[in-house]
């Protein structure tokens, strides 16, 4: 692999490295034991042993003080000496436990003194590496040394990310490992963008590349980045939902599709919010094992279903974390093949690392009684994942929301423009018979997906969980002798969480904030991201509502002619 650092020009002799470090490379070693009296090992066995003599001293006095009923607290000679004694060895242990901590304290100065010298020798062994990446201790001093200033050895040449974009062009230097070798996010990305450009010959000019922090992304939300995408973020509300009002934050880049639902929150706020209730808030994760026959794999699903035993599958799963509970175990046999669908609590976040921890715990602990059992995988789809499947729709996954609100008859003519009887009509046609002539799963709604999704990307859920979140059924009827309409979204499916992810960038974070939600609710953990899910629900309720409006009164290509449309030519954008 071939050195990203950059090149010394011109490198000195080695000649130098007495004058700029006047100790050779192996004295510059500096240790915290330099300062103990004793050597290392034999002051380690001293403390040790003290620490055990006089914890048996005190232990054996304190037992014959509480055999002949004297007050521990008055305390011999002897016991005050064991107490200091005690003490001193307690804070050495921890010292030595903690010996980088203690070698800080003790000399910051020579330990930077002796990482740059140590580094400058490895700079002359290779004769070509950058004292700047090597040494990054220094690189924030005024002056490395004495004759070279700190501002001097920090610049990047031009002509040294030249060389390092040809070598990833070449492939001598995977793309991937840039962050690791420089050791700087953001230029990682300049030049990996750089690279990309020349090998596809196209310009990723309109990609924005700056104002972004590259280092929230390492190793958790997005790997090679060449930039960030920037969607417009509205606001819908207030959503007058379980007698609070919430601003509710959409990236979108649909035309209508704020406005739509900003509309369906008038309604509902005129006609005294909406409430919602949550049904269930379980993650799940079903592995798929093999057998050699049926018989063992129906075996397995009986002992896993018994309930006798759940307790003892319980606490190997709730191993994992603190916050993961299990709540049931559920399994479907394929031949030889067994399917345990596992479904547990996971407190603020959505989950799903969580619970594959706890169904690992729970094969390994299985692996004992049934060492016949192949796993083939800890996800066998029975979960489901991403996919828009009838457990789903049926037993729930994430958390599962009703949320209802009464729209009164003067507020469906003056804001929704349109009548009670022609919602219930379309309604009924369009989102319940209409869906189920097309053999709709979880898909008897008009647009719920178009509010999740747009969510989603606000607060950075997983925008893939949309397919099984924006699982709903819409239901209308008339009420109050027909007068006024009932609407009501029922939800099995939502599934997001406000720590973890993509919920910790800046921006998305900030739409948590907006939202009173953001990170783990440390009193009432999981009450943050069921909040989130009925907010959800909530504002899909007034999305459906809008739309359903929109088409009873024949607006919707009206509405999409006014604000989806756009004059532009793409072609001249970034060009």
């Amino acid at each position: 692999m071939e050195d990203l650092r950059p090149k010394l020009s011109p490198p000195r002799p080695a000649a130098s490295a007495g004058r700029l470090c006047p100790q050779p490379v192996a004295a510059c070693s500096f240790k915290a034991s330099d300062v103990l009296p004793l050597p290392l090992y034999l002051t380690n066995g001293a403390f040790f042993g003290l620490f055990f003599s006089v914890a048996y001293f005190l232990l054996h006095q304190w037992r014959e003080k509480i055999l002949t009923s004297t007050p521990l607290h008055v305390l011999s000679f002897s016991e005050i000496v064991a107490l200091v004694s005690l003490l001193a060895s307690i804070i050495y242990l921890l010292g030595f436990f903690g010996i980088g901590f203690v070698q800080s304290v003790i000399c910051p100065a020579r330990a930077l003194q002796d990482d740059a010298c140590s580094d400058f020798g490895r700079v002359h062994v290779k004769q070509s590496t950058s004292l700047s990446i090597m040494c990054p201790q220094v690189m924030n001093s005024e002056k490395v040394f004495d004759d070279q200033p700190a501002k001097v050895v920090n610049k990047i040449q031009p002509e040294e990310e030249e060389e390092i974009i040809r070598s990833v062009m070449e492939g001598s230097t995977p793309s991937y490992i840039l962050e690791s070798q420089l050791g700087d996010c953001r230029r990682a990305a300049r030049i990996r963008r750089a690279a990309v450009e020349r090998l596809t010959g196209r310009s990723l000019e309109g990609l924005p590349l700056e104002g972004f922090d590259y280092e929230a992304v390492l190793g958790q939300c997005c790997e090679m980045p060449v930039g960030y995408v920037a969607i417009p973020v509205g606001v819908a509300g207030p959503l007058l939902l379980d007698g609070r009002e919430y601003t509710v934050p959409m990236a979108t880049t649909e035309g209508c599709l704020v406005a739509s639902t900003n509309r369906g929150c008038k309604a509902i706020h005129a006609s005294g919010g909406a409430t919602s209730t949550v049904l269930r808030d379980g993650m799940t994760r079903a592995p798929v094992v093999r057998f050699d026959s049926a018989r063992r794999a129906a075996e397995l699903k009986l002992f896993l279903e018994e309930p006798d035993n759940f307790h003892s599958l319980a606490v190997v799963f709730n191993r994992s974390s603190r916050f993961a509970r299990l709540q049931g175990i559920k399994c479907a046999v394929a031949g030889k093949n067994l399917y345990v669908r596992f479904r547990c609590s996971t407190g603020d976040a959505m989950g799903m690392n969580m619970v594959s921890k706890g169904v690992q715990n729970v094969l390994d602990f299985l692996q004992s009684d049934f060492p016949d059992m192949d796993i083939i995988g800890i996800s066998g789809n029975y979960c489901s994942d991403k996919k828009p499947t009838a457990v789903n729709w049926i037993e729930g996954r994430g958390k599962s929301v009703v949320c209802e609100a009464v729209i009164g008859e003067e507020v469906v003519g003056k804001v929704l423009k349109t009548t009670v009887p022609s919602l219930v009509e379309l309604n009924t046609l369009k989102n319940l018979t209409g869906s189920a002539i097309a053999g709709s799963l979880g898909g008897f709604n008009a647009h719920a997906s178009n509010i999740i999704s747009a969510i989603y990307i606000a607060t950075g859920q997983d925008p893939a969980q949309n397919v099984e979140s924006s699982h709903c059924i819409t239901m209308m009827e008339a009420v109050n002798d027909g007068r006024d309409l009932h609407i009501s979204v029922t939800m099995p499916s939502i599934e997001v969480g406000t720590i973890g992810g993509g919920t910790q960038l800046a921006s998305q974070s900030a739409c948590l904030n907006l939202l009173g939600v953001k990170g783990a609710n440390k009193e009432s953990p999981g009450s943050n991201s069921r909040l989130l899910a009925t907010i959800m629900a909530g504002s899909v309720l007034a999305g459906e509502l809008s739309l359903m409006s929109a088409l009873a009164a024949g607006q919707l290509v009206k509405s999409h002619m006014k604000y989806n449309r756009s004059s532009r030519d793409i072609t001249k954008i970034g060009s």
